[in-house]
């Protein structure tokens, strides 16, 4: 059976129960199981149903009632009005619990999930320790949402806190961009293919992307966007799990531990960048007031809930290097920001030149390095850009493309992010979980810049206009290297 603290809330109502109720649909879920929202508003069950189907008509990708079977799901379904900061309640966890071990006749796995706000898990999580049946390993276990952690230290000892109640095995941190398919077929494509494995290292690989662009600003946000900002909420996490993936090493199986132990080598092995250095290697943005799209926005000082004199970063950019055999040399370049020209998530792999070129004149104009692109987002798909000749009659030579295509081939069908994640949850496989080293090894790498730019103030903020690019540093930051940013057309 499934907790949800926080099951009011806007991630239950948004994601989770819409992911449950597809795997439910998918004959994904076991006969006997049960979802309880924890919430302090007050609701019945019966006006819980509708709230969360109101989000599943919404958000799903797959709508409504399906044929009557919100009705059968909805059985499932209950809440608990309690306060999580109030411990003489939690005796309506164990009771539920007790209750339903009677129900189906043997004792359920329990399966606790976060989704409240990061200053809420420790006390929610010290609560629940206290509590017999999380003592047992092999039936209980919690996840907790990002951002975990505010820093090195503030992580470091909420993985402190966590391991004196819970073992290892039992905590899922849970990152959704690992759940997206695209993401997951990294290792697909990496791994059971002989045609790519060979080439992915230094002597063929010139320099690799990431991007993760926002279109949008706060929506809201501003109170937890002011404590974060872009460096916090997308590198330290989603992307440097996403680099990781990229330059793992091959795993000798795909055992959780073995898969988290090759990314942990990974984060090791990233260059540490001093804090003098960290002008050279990083660049921060703030966005100002303009126009997006023919709507008019504020700047991000304006923004409700925003400090008017808010040195929070925007936008950021890094270039980064790993120093191993496999990479010694290859820049990585990431970037990240809100209020930029299109949402997009994507990873651009760009192969150094032929070696030798003996093609005539007119074949240099369009002459382009070969690409390897993996988006995310909006679109799925996987791409390969490379040289072919133009039809006709002298030797002229244009980029072609092939691609893989995930809607044209899934439709509908591929699940959702939060839909593996979950069913991972309920399958205890952590593979694609962060392990407390991890989470460790992460924030040191971005320590550095984050001391770095909180003690030296920007004298340039807002220094990009919405619908941009960012600001022209990050392009410099490429450009002193001979390389430019790569941008994908927009999703038709």
């Amino acid at each position: 059976m499934i907790f949800i603290f926080g099951g009011s809330g806007d991630l239950n109502y948004r994601k989770l129960t819409p992911a449950l109720y597809n795997l439910f649909l998918d004959n994904w879920m076991p006969d006997k199981f049960a979802i309880a929202g924890i919430g302090r508003s007050p609701y019945s069950d019966e006006a819980f149903h509708e709230h969360l189907l109101d989000g599943v008509t919404k958000f799903s990708r797959r709508k409504g009632k399906q044929n009557g079977h919100w009705t059968e799901f909805s059985q499932h379904v209950s809440y608990l009005q309690m306060d999580g900061d109030d411990a003489s309640a939690y005796h309506k966890i164990t009771d539920l619990v007790k209750q339903k071990e009677d129900e189906f006749g043997v004792h359920p796995n329990v399966i606790f999930y976060l989704a409240v706000a990061p200053q809420l898990v420790p006390s929610i999580a010290t609560k629940l320790g206290a509590l017999k049946l999380c003592a047992e390993k092999g039936t209980t276990r919690i996840v907790v949402e990002k951002p975990f952690g505010h820093d090195l230290e503030s992580a470091h000892d909420l993985n402190m806190l966590l391991s004196s109640m819970f073992a290892e095995e039992q905590i899922f941190r849970i990152d959704h961009y690992l759940g997206k398919e695209t993401v997951q077929n990294i290792l697909a494509l990496r791994f059971a293919n002989a045609l790519f494995e060979p080439l992915w290292n230094r002597n063929y690989i010139d320099h690799i992307q990431i991007t993760a662009a926002e279109s949008v600003g706060l929506e809201g946000r501003g109170g937890y966007f002011e404590h974060a900002g872009a460096l916090r909420d997308m590198v330290q996490n989603h992307i440097l799990q996403i680099l990781c993936m990229i330059a793992m090493e091959p795993p000798v199986s795909f055992d959780a531990n073995e898969i988290r132990n090759k990314k942990v080598d990974v984060l090791n092995a990233i260059r540490r960048i001093s804090k003098d250095q960290v002008r050279d290697y990083a660049v921060r943005g703030q966005y100002s007031g303009g126009w997006k799209k023919g709507e008019k926005v504020v700047g991000y000082r304006e923004e409700e809930g925003v400090d008017p004199q808010s040195n929070i970063d925007t936008f950021a950019a890094v270039k980064f290097y790993i120093d191993n055999w496999r990479w010694q040399g290859v820049p990585i370049y990431v970037r990240t920001g809100k209020y930029l020209n299109q949402k997009a998530t994507h990873i651009t792999l760009q192969f150094k030149p032929a070696p030798h070129y003996a093609f005539p004149s007119e074949s240099a104009e369009s002459w382009r390095s070969n690409l390897l692109t993996i988006s995310i987002q909006p679109s799925m798909d996987i791409s390969i850009s490379f040289q072919a000749k133009r039809p006709g009659q002298t030797m002229e030579l244009d980029p072609v493309k092939m691609t893989f295509d995930y809607d044209e081939v899934a439709g509908d069908h591929a699940p959702e992010a939060y839909e593996t994640l979950l069913l991972d949850v309920m399958e205890g496989n952590a593979t694609l979980f962060m392990r407390n080293d991890q989470v460790d090894a992460a924030w040191k790498v971005i320590t550095p810049i984050l001391e770095t730019w909180e003690s030296r103030p920007p004298q340039n903020f807002p220094n990009y206009a919405p619908d941009s690019w960012g600001p022209d540093a990050a392009d410099a930051l490429l450009a002193r290297d001979g390389h430019t940013w790569i941008n994908l057309p927009p999703a038709l």
